[in-house]
C-alpha cells in the first residue's frame, strides 16, 4: 500500500516534470519563430473555420503546436474528426 502511494506521488512528478519541459520547449520555439500568442491563436482560428468546412471537429480537444528540427519548424495541429461534411452541389 505505501509503495502504491510512492509510486503515485514519483509518477506525478515525472508526468509534470514532463509537462513543463514540453511547455518550455514551445515557448522557447515559439520566442525563435517570433510567434506571438495573439498571432497562434487567430492562425488556429483560421485553420479551425477552414477544416470546419469539410469535417466536423472536436475544438475542445484540438491541439495545434510548433515541432522544431535542426533546421526545420513545423506547425502540428491534431483534433479528433468527428465526420466528414457532405458537400451539397451548387446548381
Amino acid at each position: 500500500m505505501l509503495n502504491d502511494i510512492f509510486h503515485k506521488l514519483f509518477r506525478h512528478k515525472k508526468a509534470s516534470k514532463d509537462t513543463a519541459k514540453k511547455r518550455l520547449k514551445f515557448t522557447l520555439v515559439y520566442d525563435k519563430l517570433e510567434v506571438s500568442d495573439d498571432i497562434l491563436t487567430e492562425l488556429q482560428n483560421d485553420i479551425v473555420n477552414v477544416i470546419s468546412r469539410y469535417f466536423e471537429i472536436d475544438t475542445s480537444s484540438l491541439k495545434l503546436n510548433i515541432k522544431k528540427s535542426d533546421d526545420t519548424s513545423a506547425l502540428v495541429l491534431n483534433t479528433p474528426i468527428l465526420s466528414a461534411r457532405r458537400r451539397v452541389p451548387s446548381s
